[in-house]
């Protein structure tokens, strides 16, 4: 009988590592995946093997998009290439699952095929589902609730600026969103502070707020963007109205007094660097002149989508 590779071995075990959410894993766990990723920025496009799981040449990562993507699907893509596998992409009209056949289903059938999935969903419920009836590693692209993939390349974009982000200070401006719940678990797990400052009708959502207060989080949450960029290290903020979402004139109009532009910048620290996970609306959300400026690092963020996603990729996989 043929020995399995170490991957195949891990479709039998009992628990998977998905990555799903920040708030999942413990600190150490996380620390680790970031610390990977900026060595397998310094080494280019071939991953030394010490940084990859063993069996890599022989894994397929399927990708499932239910919405469109241009970092996430050409990332993700690319980062298991340079580690040294293959990937599978699929829109959600490729499967069967967009007829009709069940999440569960559909996890149970791929499991025999790949090794590793990836799925940037509509809903929450339906990663959860698919992790849930996976014998292989689920990873969260992006849901409605939370982008953690997207987090991870900005702490380790944060840490190539400006150094180790523990102790340090975020704003996030604008809607208390998918991104941002991800920037809350993040402080907590990284032990930084986040001031987040969003219309009382856009805060995050009850369960992450709780989530944080049981964590005892360093947090601060208030409808002021002056006083949460007031001396921070870095200031994020969103598109305005995400993908599918209605009311588009109403959130502009409420979202407004939270551009982030030169005269918010100023109340920064003096080397606080933007952060913008883009797409980015020129005008709304952000100025031409902070995104195009010297404080920007949009461009070293979504780089690094790559490397943070080679790193989480080979956690999943057993590295």
């Amino acid at each position: 009988m043929l020995e399995k590779s170490p991957i195949l071995k891990n479709k039998s075990q009992q628990s998977p590592r998905h990555f799903l959410d920040i708030a999942d894993l413990d600190s150490a766990t996380l620390r680790k995946i970031i610390d990977n990723a900026h060595a397998m920025k310094r080494a280019g496009k071939r991953v030394p093997a010490k940084l990859r799981p063993a069996g890599v040449e022989d894994a397929v990562l399927v990708l499932i998009f239910e919405k469109p993507s241009t970092r996430t699907r050409v990332s993700f893509d690319i980062a298991m290439r340079q580690l040294g596998g293959g990937a599978l992409t699929l829109n959600h009209t490729d499967l069967q699952l967009g007829r009709g056949e069940s999440v569960a289903d559909t996890a149970r059938v791929l499991s025999r095929y790949a090794d590793g999935i990836m799925i940037r969903a509509n809903k929450h419920a339906t990663l959860l589902d698919l992790a849930q009836n996976a014998t292989i590693p689920v990873i969260n692209g992006l849901t409605e609730k939370s982008h953690p993939c997207q987090i991870m390349a900005d702490i380790q974009t944060f840490e190539e600026h400006l150094g180790p982000i523990e102790g340090r200070t975020v704003a996030w401006v604008g809607d208390g969103n998918n991104v941002a719940v991800s920037w809350m678990h993040a402080a907590v797990r990284f032990g930084f502070k986040l001031r987040l400052a969003c219309p009382k009708e856009l805060y995050p959502e009850k369960e992450a707020l709780d989530w944080v207060k049981r964590e005892k989080g360093n947090i601060e949450l208030s409808t002021d963007p002056v006083a949460a960029v007031k001396g921070a290290d870095c200031v994020v903020t969103d598109t305005w109205v995400s993908m599918g979402q209605s009311g588009a004139d109403a959130r502009k109009k409420m979202l407004a007094p939270y551009a982030v532009d030169a005269d918010l910048m100023k109340k920064a620290a003096k080397n606080a660097i933007f952060m913008h996970c883009l797409p980015a609306y020129r005008g709304h959300e952000v100025s031409e002149e902070v995104l195009e400026g010297p404080q920007s690092v949009v461009f070293d963020e979504a780089e690094n989508r790559l490397h943070a996603q080679k790193a989480i990729i080979a956690w999943c996989l057993g590295a």
